[in-house]
């Protein structure tokens, strides 16, 4: 693993292609590097500078991936166990050093490669709906940049993507992001072109409905993150997304309609995941080569809950154990790590091939935020909680290729299992819950919808951790005594709250940090301060 902060960029000349309604986004400028000999082909630089934004919401950058989803979302989000005896400061242990933390605002494959090539696509078309689709795109990078820190640059973000700027609260940032996306679907409803060239787009291959129903998703996803934080503003834009009247398009039902990153938008070595999920994959006596995984291994929580369900997705998410009598077994985070060429590579692994697409949303997720919506909040999500709930678990199953979602919806028995390390060394007596699948509109619902979106959204690691942030749920096994080494910072129940700023912050940008952290932060830039939206009145009492 390293990281690269600074990168070449070379300057683009302007490819126009052909235009909607006009030009309405303002864009700093400086692209990233497209070769000038192949930009003599019509839309080829366009093409380019698309497929490279789109790569910055979840990198294609194997350590960048690494970083951010493998050793930080999905960690968190209680989905992957760092499982490298040789790594002294994690996430898991609540001591990472700078270089683990400060990923998505310090690497150049993020913020720097998002505004350069949002700048490139203004300079190389008039087309709105093109640059619709790339506002779209920012609001989702720069979204798990904010949910990750709190405070950011964001409205004043400069040249090149450079930070040093004053910082935006980030209730702030989040109203912005609602204006970007309603900017957004206001073009991509009302463009009367339907589609544009499939080359330009990797995502949805030129179809703009899709495209307005996944920014109505985004916008659902962000109504509900900051229901403590801002309740009225959360039923205005979660009931205004879902709003199919006047020839609007909703959301997201259709998992045809989910928003992934294919494998042809990726590198020689595939899915960054899994590679990076492989990293230092140990040789091991009499068994060959490790069949599980290397840096990370899948979480004991995940399985857990979904042992106990029975859950038929799980040989569709998990490779199975080496463990004598375990098919599926995670490693508990938090715990001193255990050496990984007689140990750590027992455990299950991420099931991910190299041609398997990077997920941003799925209909599952979209179904979820529905319940939740209706069910704790009584916003008017055009339908019933119960529905949203099955329809969400349907098509879970759909997405996921697996059988039996008639018998697992009417599970009203089976809880998740409790765990037994298969070490003996870091079991958790506790059940984790008391919650079965089937539907039960009882003081338990938020609960049980959280956890069956927990389970629909794996791999989608930063999704999962907000969740967890925000409503408590799902119940995450805590890190171990020993296994939390922040010194008494960070409380093992409650888990991380968001990753310090780049130490580099503090010599490159102070008075603007310092800023941000005694007017908008509210405490600490350390791992256990809360961001705005983390306000949930029910958790840590």
């Amino acid at each position: 693993m390293k990281l690269n902060i600074i990168s070449k960029i070379m300057l683009l000349p302007a490819v126009a292609i052909s235009a909607c309604t006009g030009n309405y986004m303002d864009i700093n400028r400086n692209p990233y590097e497209v070769d000038k000999g192949q930009m003599q082909t019509d839309g080829y630089a366009a093409s380019a500078a698309m497929k490279a934004l789109c790569s910055s919401v979840i990198s294609t950058d194997i350590n960048t991936t690494q970083f951010t989803e493998a050793l930080l979302g999905s960690v968190c989000g209680g989905y992957y166990a760092t499982t490298n005896h040789g790594f002294a400061n994690t996430i898991d242990n609540y001591n990472p050093t700078d270089n683990w933390t400060n990923v998505l605002m310090a690497s150049d494959q993020i913020i720097p490669k998002l505004y350069a090539n949002l700048d490139e696509l203004k300079g190389l078309t008039d087309d709105d709906s093109v640059l619709a689709i790339a506002q779209v795109v920012k609001v989702c990078a720069m979204n798990r940049v904010t949910d990750t820190f709190g405070p950011i640059p964001y409205s004043q973000i400069g040249q090149d993507g450079k930070i040093q700027v004053a910082y935006d609260s980030q209730e702030q940032v989040y109203d912005r992001m609602f204006e970007e996306l309603n900017e957004a679907i206001e073009i991509l409803t009302n463009c009367s072109i339907r589609s544009i060239s499939s080359s330009i787009d990797p995502i949805y291959g030129g179809d703009l409905d899709k495209w307005c129903r996944f920014a109505n998703s985004m916008k659902l996803r962000l109504a509900m993150r900051i229901v403590y934080a801002a309740p009225e503003k959360a039923r205005e834009m979660a009931e205004s997304a879902v709003n199919t009247d006047n020839g609007a398009y909703g959301v997201i039902i259709s998992n045809s309609d989910n928003a992934t990153l294919p494998s042809t938008a990726f590198g020689k070595d595939g899915n960054p995941l899994r590679v990076c999920t492989r990293y230092n994959t140990p040789e091991h006596s009499g068994n060959g080569s490790c069949l599980t995984g290397g840096d990370s291994h899948v979480a004991a929580d995940i399985i857990c809950y979904m042992n106990g369900y029975n859950d038929p997705r799980r040989a569709q998410y998990f490779v199975p154990s080496e463990w004598d009598g375990y098919e599926f077994v995670g490693m508990r985070r938090g715990i001193e790590i255990p050496s990984m060429n007689e140990i750590g590579h027992k455990f299950s692994g991420v099931n991910v091939s190299t041609d398997t697409p990077l997920q941003w949303m799925n209909a599952a997720e979209v179904a979820f935020l529905r319940a939740e919506a209706a069910a704790i909040f009584g916003f008017n999500m055009q339908g019933d909680a119960k529905s949203f709930y099955e329809q969400g678990i349907r098509l879970s199953f759909e997405q996921w290729g697996a059988s039996g979602v008639d018998g697992y919806l009417a599970d009203d028995q089976s809880t998740p299992e409790r765990y037994t390390d298969p070490t003996g060394n870091n079991s958790y007596s506790e059940l984790l819950s008391s919650v079965s699948v089937a539907w039960k509109d009882d003081e338990s619902v938020q609960e049980r919808i959280i956890i069956q979106k927990w389970i629909a959204n794996f791999n989608i690691g930063h999704e999962a951790w907000n969740d967890y942030r925000r409503t408590g749920y799902p119940h995450l096994i805590p890190a171990t005594e020993t296994g939390n080494k922040s010194g008494g910072v960070v409380d093992s129940k409650l888990g991380a709250r968001r990753m310090p700023y780049p130490q580099a912050e503090y010599t490159n940008n102070a008075t603007n940090i310092q800023q941000a952290i005694t007017e908008y932060l509210g405490g600490p830039d350390n791992m256990a301060t809360r961001i705005w939206w983390d306000c949930n009145p029910a958790i840590g009492k």
